[in-house]
């Protein structure tokens, strides 16, 4: 990273670490570093609420194929549904993480696309099977997982700039950056606003934790936390470059218009948060 009159030159390694012909992706590592960490904070919250350790013990599983799940699922049916629906190669690239190439053969690639709309699905309903097998109280389970998810989507972003995508709309502000991947012109770099923007609501859901825990059971921690995310995620997608092609049509973007639904559960919970209390059953 250098610095080029008032921009940022940005043209990192994708590679954070090799040994041998192993090589950690920072994009891999950050996804990993946000898990590790969101892991460690809802276990934490668990030894407080003193609920038992063997209902916690699968909950890092469920959450883990959820998300991953329903983050690629998201990406290739919301975003670029005409490439993994047309052909049976392609399908399987969907569910798997290789390419295919010209002649046949395929290559292992990884993950290479993931839609938070999708992940954030992939979770919820992950968490629903969760609360079936364990029957803890769903809502008091969503404010766990949400007083943690910041953490993980803080770093999801940190990896997106690390990989130069998501990349926001050329711009002439002193703090732009010039992704040498993408091209030479300055844009705004959308990954760190949101990046920074889930670092705040790290903070303002600690803190509201701290000083009210109560507040947990009544899904006011799951509203807050979709609620801002997305709210957030709305306003900062007039920065970025549209994705694919087909959003140049639409009056807002795919992003912004998957946020909306999201948004209005989120208040629907924060609101409604002592009624739906009710609707659970406290293990």
């Amino acid at each position: 990273m250098n610095a080029n009159l008032s921009y940022i030159l940005w043209n990192p390694d994708d590679t954070a670490l090799r040994i041998g012909s192993f090589a950690m992706h920072w994009y891999s590592l950050c996804w990993l570093i946000g898990l590790v960490l969101a892991y460690l904070i809802v276990r934490r919250l668990y030894k407080e609420q003193k609920i038992k350790d063997e209902l916690f013990d699968p909950l890092f599983l469920y959450c883990f194929i959820g998300i991953l799940v329903g983050a690629r699922l998201g990406h290739c049916l919301f975003y670029q549904p005409d490439v993994y629906l047309s052909s049976w190669q392609h399908f399987v690239e969907m569910i798997l993480p290789i390419e295919f190439n010209g002649n046949g053969d395929w290559h292992f690639t990884g993950y290479r696309g993931l839609a938070s709309h999708g992940g954030t699905f992939g979770l919820m309903l992950a968490l629903w099977l969760y609360v079936k097998k364990t029957k803890l109280n769903i809502w008091r389970v969503l404010d766990n997982i949400a007083i943690a998810t910041p953490t993980t989507a803080f770093f999801i972003r940190i990896g997106n700039l690390m990989n130069s995508e998501i990349i926001g709309k050329p711009t002439d502000v002193p703090w732009a950056f010039i992704f040498e991947q993408v091209d030479m012109l300055p844009r705004h770099p959308g990954q760190l606003y949101e990046a920074l923007a889930y670092a705040v609501l790290m903070f303002i859901g600690w803190t509201i934790y701290r000083r009210r825990p109560q507040r947990v059971g009544t899904g006011y921690f799951f509203g807050l936390c979709l609620t801002y995310i997305f709210t957030a995620r709305f306003l900062i997608e007039f920065t970025k470059e549209i994705q694919e092609p087909f959003e140049a049509a639409l009056p807002i973007n795919m992003g912004q218009i998957l946020s909306l639904p999201f948004i209005a559960i989120g208040i629907a919970c924060m609101v409604g948060g002592k009624w739906m209390k009710r609707l659970g059953a406290e293990k």
